[in-house]
């Protein structure tokens, strides 16, 4: 089994200022990684900050920031910050993100989503090391931007990617790939695009609880609101899962929601979330890793336990 075992944090239960205990407890139960997420709740790196203080010896990462919310030099900034709090031990994950994240809530053009992260990763890598950066990249240009004070160590740079031509760039210019919302059996197919030595970071959504037809419900609405996300349901589809996720497609498409969340079957939720009890969640995260995942990230979901007792429960 993979030395490592990751937790999201803040949790969905709580805010970021009531969680300094179970964040400080993860450590001490087998967590050796902790990852944020930006989304429309916490930021992604303020969460490390704190992190960084309450849980030393983690290993602390975003998944992700986009690369369109913050202009380069900004992110550069951000990543060198969370880079000196946490020596050696902070992983910037970067992604394109997506229209409704970019364009609506942030007022940002979200155009040509591959080379604004491959421009963004370039740059990074100067900047982080310490270079003074004038360039021009053909999605932005860059005009003598220096970190008044870079990393005593850069950190690691991975790219959320879902499909090969995203998930080649990760293996070929960055230090891992993270990855979502695909099933153990999916690893495999991911892996093959990345080769052995890329490190595969995937978050895991996990649900203690019996009653699979609880979850059930509440998975059909997570699934919706991702799988139709463009990129999403292009990843899907080159999944394979593309005729049985026409249907809710099709009913989305149509705004008639309800239908579309009918349309997904029993089968693709059991897949793409893991729920049961805490032994036999455990032991499903454990297939993502014998695929070939490297970093397991958990995010717990409400169940049968308290979102604190889950945590302790699925811990390696």
């Amino acid at each position: 089994m993979t030395q490592n075992w990751g937790m999201t944090i803040p949790f969905f239960d709580r805010s970021l200022a009531g969680s300094k205990e179970l964040i400080a407890d993860l450590p001490g139960l087998g967590y050796t990684d902790i990852w944020s997420a930006e989304v429309n709740g916490a930021d992604a790196f303020v969460p490390l900050a704190m992190a960084a203080e309450w849980a030393p010896g983690a290993r602390l990462g975003t998944a992700i920031v986009p690369v369109f919310t913050r202009g380069p030099g900004l992110l550069a900034q951000s990543a060198a910050t969370l880079a000196d709090l946490a020596p050696g031990r902070f992983v910037l994950g970067i992604g394109s993100s997506s229209p409704a994240i970019v364009e609506r809530w942030n007022a940002v053009e979200f155009g040509k989503p591959y080379a604004r992260t491959r421009d963004t990763l370039r740059f990074l890598r100067k900047a982080l090391a310490g270079e003074k950066v004038s360039e021009r990249y053909e999605t932005f240009e860059v005009k003598g931007f220096k970190l008044e004070r870079a990393p005593e160590q850069a950190p690691k740079i991975v790219l959320a990617a879902l499909r090969p031509r995203m998930l080649h760039l990760a293996a070929a210019e960055a230090d891992g790939a993270i990855t979502n919302w695909l099933s153990p059996e999916d690893v495999r197919r991911v892996r093959a695009e990345i080769g052995s030595s890329t490190e595969l970071i995937a978050r895991i959504f996990v649900c203690v609880s019996e009653d699979a037809d609880k979850v059930r419900e509440l998975g059909r609405w997570m699934l919706a609101s991702y799988l139709t996300v463009p990129a999403y349901a292009a990843f899907h589809d080159w999944l394979g899962r593309a005729d049985v996720l026409r249907p809710m497609h099709e009913a989305w498409a149509a705004g008639d929601r309800q239908a579309a969340l009918k349309a997904i079957p029993d089968e693709v939720v059991d897949a793409l979330i893991v729920h049961g009890d805490a032994e036999t969640c455990r032991a499903r995260v454990r297939e993502y890793v014998d695929n070939g995942l490297d970093t397991p990230i958990l995010a717990p979901v409400p169940g049968d336990l308290p979102i604190p007792d889950a945590v302790r429960a699925l811990a390696p």
